[in-house]
Formats: structure tokens, sequence, C-alpha cells
């Protein structure tokens, strides 16, 4: 029988408590319990060592606003006649804590935003991946971008946040989304907050053009109050989690910065495809819509997007991070654009300003990318022989040999014998050989007696075999007479003997038997 069944029958604790089988003094506990009207069905509250001093405790904890430390509070509580150990007093500090967060938690009213309005973007420490030109392993950034009422998002790995890669980001995200909105919301770092004065955030002013170049405006949250921008800190926190190699989601490192914007690409495309749980569509299909209140983005990207402003150097190079990069020619002395993107340099001319145009330009004057070079480490140059066609320089960087030109009728009569006899004016001369004016009208005349093809052919076999001596060209020319084949004349070196054979030397240093 239940407590207050027994209770209500008998009206006598004793009884009640044979009956329900329990103690007396159960009995009476619930019958104060039903008579105050409290639960019976509750913790029982008993008194507590710390009791009298909660008043103080709730008093230190409002004075703080929630921050005062338990351990703190412990000492004092001592000097004040507390007896009781420092875990019942982190318990009341905490309760109190709770209670007083619990009338001062914040609030937040949902954001309902319209289509083509806001577009969110922060940042976000990507994975480690190797350097350009194969280096040690680096940081990257994720620019995560949001926009707000389709919940499409854009994510892109970058190695740095300056100026001109934030602006070239913004560009990259504008078109990936087919337009421009109203605003752009961010934090309140150097690129975008130069100072504040009186809690008013100044732009920077290169990104206040910057958006008007776009046909939007920027604006910093407040500061310390990243629920402001709740939705690109879910970006952020959404890449991170499925982008960075962890053990939780099973992925493995990057090899390049190529595999990681492959990676970018295909979060993207799975993020936007994907039924949103607040919208209940895709944003792929949200974003259809929302495109027809953006505003069209105009044909060329602002000059902060194409990155840092160099000059054409008289090598037809531009300097960017302690390396020269070759660019096309007719480009000297104009400014070009040039930022990393991923482990490749992009170079950007406008074409519009040459006062020449040049013989591999096609298509309209503008901006246009010129060259794109893979990035190595520094002091390393980065040649493109195709930007040098018909220099004097060999394409593995030597000087070129020179031609031979005849300057009087004696130089000219010996080069018209053919190029044999070329071949043999340079490498004569390569040898330091001497009396080279000699030998050459020595040529002539047996040229005049046997033909300049035999005498072309005999120097350009001396030229071969290494043979400038005085009577080497007779004997070339004797010997070919006697039918003897190019093929089967020996050069003179190191590797060749006349001596027969070694045998001789086979008992050379041993005793005598």
């Amino acid at each position: 029988m239940e407590i207050f069944e027994a209770l209500d029958a008998t009206e006598c604790a004793h009884s009640a408590a044979a009956l329900a089988g329990v103690d007396p003094k159960t009995v009476r506990r619930y019958a104060r319990m039903r008579d105050a009207g409290r639960p019976t069905g509750g913790p029982v509250s008993r008194p507590k060592v710390i009791d009298p001093f909660m008043p103080k405790i709730e008093e230190w904890v409002d004075r703080s606003q929630g921050t005062v430390r338990a351990d703190k509070l412990h000492e004092r509580l001592q000097l004040m006649g507390f007896a009781g150990d420092e875990r019942t007093t982190r318990r009341a500090v905490a309760r109190a804590k709770e209670r007083w967060r619990a009338g001062h938690r914040r609030t937040y009213l949902p954001w309902i935003t319209e289509p083509g309005l806001w577009l969110q973007f922060d940042w976000g420490w990507g994975p480690k991946v190797p350097g350009p030109g194969g280096g040690s392993e680096r940081e990257t950034l994720l620019f995560c971008a949001w926009l707000a009422w389709s919940r499409f998002r854009v994510v892109i790995p970058v190695w740095d946040r300056t100026l001109p890669t934030v602006i070239s980001c913004h560009d990259s995200t504008l078109r990936a989304i087919g337009g421009a909105p109203t605003y752009v919301l961010t934090d309140n770092e150097k690129t975008m907050t130069i100072d504040r004065v009186a809690g008013i955030a100044v732009r920077h002013p290169q990104v206040v053009a910057a958006g008007r170049h776009y046909g939007l405006q920027v604006h910093t949250c407040v500061p310390l109050d990243p629920e402001s921008k709740g939705g690109s800190e879910a970006t952020v926190r959404i890449a991170k989690a499925d982008l960075i190699p962890t053990s939780v989601n099973l992925r493995e490192k990057y090899g390049s910065f190529a595999e990681l914007r492959g990676a970018c690409a295909i979060f993207c495309q799975q993020v936007n495809t994907r039924v949103h749980r607040e919208t209940g569509k895709t944003p792929a299909s949200a974003l259809d819509v929302e495109r027809s209140r953006l505003h069209p983005l105009p044909v060329a990207p602002h000059t902060l997007a194409l990155g840092e402003s160099r000059q054409v150097l008289r090598d037809q190079t531009v300097r960017f991070g302690s390396v020269r990069y070759s660019t096309p020619p007719g480009l000297v002395g104009q400014e070009a654009w040039v930022r990393a993107d991923g482990e490749e340099l992009v170079v950007v001319v406008d074409l519009s300003r040459l006062a020449h145009r040049p013989e591999w330009m096609q298509g309209p004057a503008g901006l246009m990318e010129v060259a794109r070079h893979p990035l190595p480490l520094p002091g390393r140059p980065v040649i493109d022989l195709a930007h040098y066609p018909n220099h004097p320089q060999e394409t593995d960087g030597s000087p070129r040999q020179p031609k031979p030109k005849p300057v009087d009728d004696a130089e000219e009569a010996f080069l018209q014998l053919g190029p044999g006899a070329k071949s043999w004016l340079i490498e004569a001369g390569a040898a330091g050989t001497t009396r080279i004016r000699v030998k050459m009208a020595a040529a002539v005349e047996l040229a005049a007696l046997i033909g300049p093809a035999e005498v072309d052919l005999g120097l350009g076999l001396a030229a071969t075999a290494g043979r400038f001596a005085e009577d080497d060209l007779m004997s070339i020319v004797q010997h070919r007479r006697h039918g003897t084949r190019p093929a089967d004349l020996v050069v003179a070196d190191e590797t060749h003997s006349v001596q027969p054979g070694t045998s001789a030397w086979a008992d050379f240093g041993r005793p005598a038997s």
C-alpha cells in the first residue's frame, strides 16, 4: 500500500508505516511535505555548512560580473570563519555564477535578410602544405565567404591575407556568385580598418575604392562581437572541420597547394548542393533566385585584385619575392601587376598603355595576363625562353659563339670554301693556333689546284680531329686520295696509343727466377 493511502486510511503514522512497510519517521516527513505543498519526488534539501555565506558569495559574483575565482573567494571565506573545504566553495561559486548568467544572458534576434543584400567573409587557418618550389611546409589561410540569404559558401585557400590577396579573393567570390551584393560585412583587421575614432571604424581608403569599383559598401562588425557575423564564423568552422587533416575526418595530408585548392572546390560543391536545414533547399538553387537581385560586375577587376605593382626591367623581368620572372618582349618600362596564385605567379599588364603593339598581342587592348610562372625558391630566376626570340644568348644561358664574318678579301676567299672552313677557323681559334692567316692562304691555294670541295672536306676533318699544324691539311687530303674513309681516321688523344701491345711489360718489376 502507498504511504499516503495508508495514512489517509488509518490517520496514524505508526499504523500507516506498518501497512506501507516503511519507518514511521518517513511517513511523518512525507505528511509534512504534503501539508506544505512541496513535491515529494524531488531531492531532499538539507542544510549545508556554506549556506550562511551564500549571500556574500552572490554579492562577490555580482560585483565581478561573474568572473571571480573560486579559490580567491575561499581564502576570503576562511577569514570570515568558514570551516568547509575548497571543493564546497567551488560548487557554491559555480551555482552562484550560473544564477548570475541566467539573469544576464544575451539573447539574439533572428536575422531575416533580403536577397542580394549581405555578403559576409572571415579568415581561418588552413592546413600546412609544401611551399612553392618544393620548399618546407607552410601555414595556409582559408578565405571563407557566405551569402546571407541563399547560404551560398565560397572557400578559397591563400598564402597570406595582404590587401591585394583580400581584393583578389573578393573578385573571385563575386564572379563565383555571379554578381555583387549591396553590403559586405567583415572583421576589423588592418586591411579593412586603419583606425577607430570614438568607436567609429575608419575604413582603408583602398578598400573603399575597391568597393566603389564593384558597386558595394564594406562594413565592419562591432569589435569582439563575432555573433554579429555568425554565418561566416560557421562557414570557417565547417570548412576547417572538413578540410584540415585530423584523426576525426581521416583526411590525408596535402602533397601540394593544388591539392588543397581542389579539396576546397569539392567542399564548396558539396555544401552548396545539399539541402540546408534552415531554408529547406540547396544554396545553389537559392542562389539562382538571389542572383536576380545582385548588381552586375565590371568586366575588369580592380587593380588591387591584380596584385602588387612592379615595373618591367630592361632584361624583360619583374621582381617578386627575391626572384626574377621573365615577361614577353615589348613590355620594358611598363607597369605590371604580379600576384601569387597558389604555386604560380601571375603577371598582368594593361596593354592599352603600350605605345607599340607587340607582335604576340591578339585581340583588343586592355588588362591581360601576359605570363604565368611556377613559384621557385628565392634566388632562382624563372625565365621562359619563348620570351626571348632571336636573342644572341644560348638557351642554356651561356654566350652564343660568334659567327665568322670576313673583313677583307683573303678572309672572304677562305670562308667561301664551305662550312668546313668555318668550322676549322672556329676550332683553330679556340685551340690557340698560330699563323692562322698563313694556313688559310695555303688552303685557298690548295683549293685552286684540287677543287674547293675536297679542301673544305679536309678542313672539316682537321677541325674534328684537332689537327691545325702546317702540313696537317695536306696530309689529310693525300690520305683521302688513297681511299681511306673519314670514319677510319684516328683522333690523337689520351685514349689511343701507338704501342702495338703491353705484353712486353708483363714481367716488368718481377725478380728473375
